[in-house]
C-alpha cells in the first residue's frame, strides 16, 4: 500500500490496543441483531466470535453452545474481555490471532459472529481471504452472523445505492481530547454481498440495519 492510511494489521492491532480500555467501557450491550441472530439459530458444541473485541457477546453465544472460542488481534481488548467476562461462569477460551487467517480447524464451528471486524482487514482480498476462513471453519450445517458498516450510515455522504464503498479513517476520541485514527472500508451494499460469494459462502439473507450490512451465511 502506498497510502498513509493506518490499514496493515500492525496498525490496526496497535490502534485497538492504544484504545482499549476507554473502547471497553463504551461497549456493553450486545448489538440486537446478534440477539436476534441467537435467538433463531440451532445451538452446537462450539462457537466463535471474530473479533470479539471486550467480549460483550460471548455470553449469548454461550447459552447456544457448549464452549465458545472468542479471538481478536488486540491483546489490550482480549485483557478487558477476560476482566469482563471472569464472573461469567461460561466455558470460553480467548484466541489472539488474525481474522484473515484464524487458528482453527476445518468445519469446527457450529455458529459464529463475525461483528464490525470485516471492515478493518487491509484490503479486498484480505476481506475475501477473512471471509473464507470464515466458511472454512464452520461446520457443513454452520451458520454465522457477519457485519461491515455500510455506505446507507448517516455518518457518511456516499451513495447507498453505490455498487462499490471506500476507505477511510474514523477517529476515536480518548478522555482528554486526543484522537486516534482507525481504519475502515465502508461498504456499498451490493459490494458486501458480491464479497461474500466471491469467498464461496452461501448467503442465506443480507440486509441493511442501523447503518450496517449484515449477512447470515453457510459454508
Amino acid at each position: 500500500m502506498t497510502d498513509d492510511l493506518p490499514r496493515s494489521p500492525e496498525r490496526v492491532r496497535e490502534t485497538y490496543d492504544r484504545i482499549a480500555e476507554h473502547f471497553a467501557e463504551t461497549r456493553h450491550a450486545p448489538w440486537p441483531e446478534v440477539e436476534r441472530f441467537l435467538e433463531t439459530v440451532e445451538g452446537g458444541d462450539l462457537g466463535l466470535d471474530v473479533g470479539c473485541g471486550n467480549g460483550r457477546h460471548v455470553p449469548g453465544l454461550a447459552e447456544r453452545v457448549d464452549r465458545v472460542l472468542a479471538l481478536d488481534s488486540s491483546r489490550g481488548l482480549l485483557a478487558e474481555a477476560r476482566a469482563r467476562l471472569a464472573d461469567e461462569g461460561h466455558s470460553y477460551a480467548l484466541l489472539q490471532g488474525d481474522a484473515a487467517a484464524l487458528p482453527i480447524g476445518d468445519s469446527r464451528i457450529d455458529m459464529a459472529v463475525s461483528v464490525a471486524t470485516l471492515h478493518h482487514l487491509r484490503d479486498r482480498r484480505t476481506r475475501i481471504e477473512g471471509l473464507r476462513e470464515l466458511g472454512r471453519v464452520l461446520s457443513p450445517t454452520g451458520l454465522a452472523l457477519v457485519s461491515a458498516w455500510s455506505t446507507a450510515h448517516d455518518r457518511f455522504e456516499a451513495s447507498p445505492d453505490a455498487d462499490v464503498g471506500f476507505d477511510t479513517t474514523v477517529d476515536w476520541t480518548l478522555p482528554g481530547g486526543e484522537t486516534v485514527p482507525r481504519y475502515y472500508h465502508i461498504y456499498a451494499p451490493a459490494e458486501f454481498r458480491a464479497d461474500l460469494e466471491r469467498a464461496g459462502l452461501t448467503v442465506e439473507e443480507a440486509y441493511v440495519s442501523s447503518g450496517n450490512c449484515y449477512a447470515e451465511v453457510r459454508p
